[in-house]
């Protein structure tokens, strides 16, 4: 089996971000577009490298490239549960949109900017496991040339159960490799997967991916941060129902149970926080795990 899980962010970037595995991102942009707009060929802006992926480490990171045709994409795998997962991922491409010319520059030159967010948690309210957005009109749900500037995917992970036999499209392909890496090895391959070439070789990449010194104590901090995280919302989640189900129970009718649930939930959850921030963790990382915004974490912070 695999031993390195694609999900995990330096082991994501070194994959997919690799001048090397371009071929590898094409095809699974492709997986993600529709027929129509697919891409020939790409170039990767940002190819990984140990030194800037440690340099960047407090910012996105993201993999970049760009299509024959000047499109840019901006592909990320995101892990840790975020509540504002939207605005984030459009505050980037907007980013991405109005860097491509300078000052003094003339707006033809930019070219459309489309995102593709791989979330390992559950965003949406429906079952939907893949869906994209973009500019319509209101009124007609028609789109305009002159206004395809940017596009929006979103994959989420954990709603995708299918089993091999019922496999039928190429991204349906690749969030199973997403999903299961783990359990294949080059030389055993499902011949599900195996009939796209580049799941292939993404699959025979990763079973011989080799990891540096410093980037084994990187990947095994991130599958740390990973599992702590996981665990974190575990405990907050059993911690605020036994409290909840307690103080509903005591005040003994239906309102107060749900009632009580919530308030229970919501104290646990500063309860965690203080001990997040006693064992040294960074608010960013706290918001994500709580959903509770930075300023009111720093509030607290200030508090002890």
């Amino acid at each position: 089996m695999a031993r390195i899980n694609p999900k995990i962010d330096i082991a994501f970037r070194k994959l997919f971000g690799s001048q090397e595995n371009k071929e590898i991102l094409r095809g699974f942009i492709n997986s993600v577009l529709p027929s129509k707009d697919q891409i020939k060929s790409l170039v990767i802006k940002n190819p990984y490298n140990l030194a800037t992926y440690v340099k960047g480490k407090s910012s996105v990171l993201d993999v970049k490239a760009e299509g024959e045709d000047g499109r840019l994409f901006d592909v990320e795998m995101q892990i840790g549960e975020q509540q504002f997962f939207g605005k984030r991922i459009k505050y980037y491409l907007d980013k991405m949109y109005t860097s491509q010319i300078a000052e003094g520059e003339t707006y033809h030159l930019l070219k459309k900017v489309i995102g593709i967010g791989i979330l390992d948690f559950n965003y949406f309210a429906d079952e939907r496991y893949q869906r994209g957005v973009t500019y319509k009109d209101i009124v007609t749900d028609e789109t305009y040339p002159e206004l395809d500037l940017s596009d929006i995917y979103f994959i989420e992970l954990k709603k995708f159960n299918k089993d091999l036999k019922e496999l039928r499209t190429s991204l349906e392909r690749w969030v199973t490799f997403l999903n299961r890496a783990h359990e294949y090895r080059k030389d055993e391959i499902p011949p599900e997967l195996a009939v796209d070439s580049n799941i292939k070789e993404a699959i025979e990449k990763l079973d011989i991916m080799y990891l540096s010194t410093e980037e084994q104590e990187i990947y095994e901090s991130e599958e740390k941060r990973r599992l702590d995280t996981l665990e974190e919302l575990r405990t907050a989640e059993k911690k605020g129902l036994e409290k909840g189900l307690k103080q509903g129970k005591e005040e003994g009718f239906k309102e107060g149970k749900e009632e009580g649930f919530k308030q229970g939930k919501e104290e646990v959850k500063y309860e965690i926080i203080i001990d997040m921030i006693k064992n040294g963790m960074d608010d960013l990382t706290i918001s994500k795990v709580t959903k509770i915004s930075i300023e009111e974490i720093q509030a607290q912070r200030a508090e002890l």
